[in-house]
């Protein structure tokens, strides 16, 4: 079944639900029925978002489409089938790191972000870029982890390895398993 499809059976099945559970007014109804069938509370398609802090803006979300299961009593998330790009901005938005994933979970009470298939995260001010498969993102620590392969570029450096740390600007970075050219300097 292809997304479009999906996408299709569960805004119908949600339409439907909030329509029968209307009638009883009563949400927490609709809510349970819609966990139990593991369907959305709601759906955003081609979403823009920005994040603000005291007025600045501190990130943007751009995603065709956002699956919101906050629903669940456990461990609500939202999924993005399609594909995520998150812009975080730094310093009054001089620097800016871009982080680009063809798939994510984002879950709400520990936030942690787990990001698939062709991961990239670029940071704007050193030109750095990480790509790997697989990238978990803890958004309160402001720090990444991987255990799949990666390549790590920096202006004079080129890392291949498996396993990577470092702070979410891929700054202060742990390398696993590393192969490749590095350059170093005696101070």
């Amino acid at each position: 079944m292809s997304i479009k499809n999906k996408i299709l059976l569960q805004s119908t099945a949600v339409f439907l639900t909030v329509v029968f559970f209307s009638c009883s007014k009563d949400t927490q109804k609709a809510r349970d029925f819609l966990a139990d069938k593991n369907l959305p509370i709601g759906t955003s398609k081609d979403a823009y978002h920005v994040y603000k802090d005291s007025g600045r803006v501190t990130s943007k979300l751009i995603t065709p489409i956002m699956l919101d299961f906050s629903n669940r009593q456990d461990h609500p998330y939202r999924e993005f089938p399609s594909g995520i790009k998150i812009i975080n901005f730094e310093n009054k938005g001089q620097d800016s790191v871009t982080i680009i994933g063809d798939y994510a979970l984002s879950y709400a009470v520990t936030s942690i972000s787990e990001i698939k298939g062709n991961v990239v995260v670029i940071n704007h001010t050193d030109n750095s870029r990480l790509e790997t498969d697989q990238l978990f993102w803890d958004q309160k620590t402001k720090y990444f982890v991987s255990e799949k392969a990666f390549k790590l570029t920096k202006e004079n450096d080129t890392i291949f390895g498996i396993g990577f740390e470092s702070k979410d600007d891929l700054t202060k970075h742990l390398a696993k398993k590393t192969t490749g050219k590095l350059e170093t300097s005696e101070e």
